[in-house]
């Protein structure tokens, strides 16, 4: 049985696979797992692999402004995480035989409470 958390989680990589294919990626694979950490989307596009990181968190819509103080979910993207996913990369190039050009993406998705409505932003080529 999954968690709450597990739900929103799957949820919002469902939103950023749509999100991103909608964009022109094709998609490799999700979930890609390692003792020591997870990519959770692999895409492509023009011969450049995607390891993509979501971050999905349920929000109150009807704010009408956001302050300084509002979390925001691409901060749990930290240096150690940062680290991981690195070592993580490497090891999916090594395993999958790729060769060439990569980057690092997050796609932040912010789901209404109700889960009726979502925002994507998408945060491109984060440096490791």
């Amino acid at each position: 049985m999954k968690t709450e958390k597990r739900k929103i989680g799957d949820f919002g990589e469902n939103i950023a696979c749509k999100f991103l294919m909608k964009r022109g990626f094709t998609l490799l694979e999700r979930n890609y797992l390692k003792p020591w950490g997870e990519i959770d989307i692999v895409v492509i596009k023009e011969g450049i692999v995607h390891f993509v990181e979501v971050k999905t968190i349920t929000r109150d819509f009807n704010v009408t402004r956001e302050t300084d103080d509002y979390y925001r979910p691409e901060e749990n993207v930290h240096p150690a995480k940062l680290q991981r996913l690195s070592r993580t990369i490497q090891t999916y190039m090594l395993e999958r035989g790729r060769e060439g050009d990569w980057q690092f993406d997050v796609v932040v998705v912010l789901v209404s409470k109700d889960f009726t409505r979502a925002k994507v932003q998408f945060l491109e080529n984060i440096v490791l």
